[in-house]
């Protein structure tokens, strides 16, 4: 029994003591370099076992190895015995895993770690972390864009860890979380010495479209296009340059956002203090045409001072054309203060006022009734219009086309192009309006004909031809008709064949008619006046006379006087 005894306690003290000598399976142990030969180092781990390493996991950062006979190290024990009876140990894996756990605890406490990036890979750079090895994304890399990482290459410097996954092994850094801390940190230390209105010199760091970035010493302030210059800059490369130094003032800063907006132009006077005093409104001035746009062009009277030339006012002629068809970028013209809004910074302009009204010198030059020539250039359903000196056009009506013609017939007699002569019958300045006539060049024959001549006159007309529905008469050249009920009293009468061309017959006018340029002729009417007037004279109806005693009567009346 007591036998029995000694044989379990001697075993359990075997076992225990195999337990806390013999290491661990995938624990790091010490062990020390006994001998180096064919590139790899013999090292014994204790508990009488030896491995190999090759030197190259002793390397440094440069690729050299500093290892001697006798040094201690710590490897990694991956198995306690191989093939040979040799254990199988690993310096990088005693490394890493040392790396990571000091790395954990840094990412736990939320603390910077030391690395050297080397290596480059898609989507950024290797960095190792003394041990193990970290990805940096390329846009973790710098602040700002990094066109060449050589510099920093093989340099060691802080990096930040933003995501570790021990079981996967991944572990991704962070240098512009350093960078942007440390900055962060200066610019509160130049923005706390910087207030408004300051004045300060900076370096040109940056041009972009919409203005510079000038650094201030640490700290970058936004300079916007608008506030580099009292006149119109159109890119601020007109103006700066990389590198350059400047003077701006300090316009605002934005404590929360550490922005900071600069000026150059604050530190000049305004131009539009003296505006008013510089250029009453209705004088004229030189300027220089900045910008065209659809609505009319910009023109610089001054550095820093700007008017519009609004379309409406840039010809008297060109109304429905672009601007540029008028003036061009950098053209100098001649222009009118029209209008001036200090408040808004507004000056309104006037090109057209430069120039005489052409409608005012055409009434000058050519009163009403002066004759002109000049080409058609258009035709309209109510007129032709033609071109006039200084770019005006004058309009003859369809009503001034012909005297003998309806205007709708006169017109088919003309063609765009073709050279008119006309007569100036109306100017109108205000409503740039001017009237002509073509009928006027010529005598009215209709107005001539029948001068003294009007409604119930009686005339001689001779007939010039026989047809079915009365007869053709004419009076002075000028023709009429008279139709067939119009030919007597008497229905027994009204023949139209009981004429003959050439005789003379005396007609009553019914009606005269300038627009139509017509007569309206009636020999029943005539007939039918003269039964009432020898009535009124000679006896009533009622008298017991005849018809033909009355006019019998009158007739010898008449042959006495």
């Amino acid at each position: 029994m007591c036998a029995k005894a000694t044989m379990e306690e001697f075993e359990a003290l075997l076992n225990e003591s195999l337990q806390i000598d013999t290491p661990q399976e995938g624990s790091v142990v010490k062990g020390r370099v006994i001998a180096i030969e064919a590139g790899q180092a013999i090292i014994d781990v204790g508990y009488k076992m030896e491995g190999r390493v090759d030197l190259k996991e002793f390397a440094d950062m440069s690729g050299s190895v500093d290892l001697s006979v006798g040094d201690e190290v710590e490897v990694y024990l991956d198995r306690v015995e191989n093939a040979r009876g040799e254990a199988v140990i690993s310096r990088d894996k005693a490394k890493r895993e040392e790396a990571w756990d000091r790395l954990e605890k840094a990412y736990a406490n939320e603390t910077r770690v030391e690395g050297a990036i080397f290596g480059r890979v898609k989507g950024g750079f290797t960095v190792d972390l003394g041990g193990a090895v970290a990805f940096l994304p390329g846009s973790q890399v710098d602040v700002r864009p990094v066109r060449d990482a050589g510099p920093l290459m093989g340099m060691k410097q802080p990096f930040q860890i933003l995501k570790m996954d021990r079981r996967r092994g991944n572990i991704v850094v962070s240098r512009r979380a350093i960078l942007e801390e440390s900055r962060a940190e200066q610019r509160a230390e130049v923005i706390s010495n910087l207030y408004e209105g300051q004045t300060v010199d900076g370096v040109v760091k940056n041009i972009t479209e919409y203005g510079a970035f000038v650094d201030l010493g640490g700290v970058d302030g936004l300079l916007h296009v608008t506030d580099m210059a009292w006149r119109r800059v159109n890119h601020p490369s007109e103006i700066l340059s990389i590198g350059e130094t400047v003077k701006v003032q300090v316009i605002k800063i934005n404590k929360e956002t550490h922005r900071i907006s600069l000026g150059m132009k604050q530190l000049q006077s305004d131009p539009w203090d003296a505006v008013e005093k510089a250029y009453p409104i209705g004088s004229v001035h030189k300027g220089r045409v900045t910008n065209i746009t659809d609505y009319g062009a910009f023109v610089e009277l001054e550095a820093g001072v700007e008017g519009l030339v609004h379309v409406s006012e840039m010809s008297w002629t060109k109304k429905n054309v672009h601007p540029g068809k008028i003036v061009s970028t950098s053209q100098e013209v001649d222009v009118m203060v029209l209008e001036i809004d200090s408040a808004k910074r507004r000056v309104s302009l006037g090109l057209k006022q430069t120039m005489r009204n052409p409608w005012e010198v055409f009434a000058e030059t050519h009163p009403v009734g002066t004759q002109i020539e000049g080409e058609v250039k258009n035709i309209t359903e109510f007129g032709l219009f033609v071109g006039l000196e200084h770019d005006i056009d004058g309009m003859v009506h369809l009503s001034d086309l012909s005297w003998d013609q309806r205007g709708e017939e006169a017109i088919q007699n003309y063609r765009k192009g073709d050279v008119v002569k006309a007569v100036v019958t109306e100017v109108d300045t205000d409503k740039e309006r001017i009237s002509l006539s073509i009928k006027a060049l010529g005598d009215d024959t209709f107005s001539e004909a029948i001068e003294g001549v009007k409604r119930g006159s009686v005339i001689t007309v001779a007939v010039t031809a026989i047809e079915d529905g009365g007869i053709e008469v004419d009076y002075n050249g000028m023709k009429s008709f008279i139709r067939r009920s119009d030919l007597s009293r008497d229905r027994a009468d009204q023949r139209p064949e009981r004429f003959q061309v050439g005789d003379k017959v005396d007609v009553r006018v019914t009606n005269v008619d300038s627009k139509t340029r017509r007569l309206g002729l009636s020999i029943k009417a005539r007939e039918i006046a003269e039964e009432k007037e020898a009535v009124e004279q000679y006896g009533s109806s009622d008298s017991g006379a005849s018809l033909g005693d009355i006019l019998g009567a009158a007739l010898r009346n008449s042959e006495r006087g």
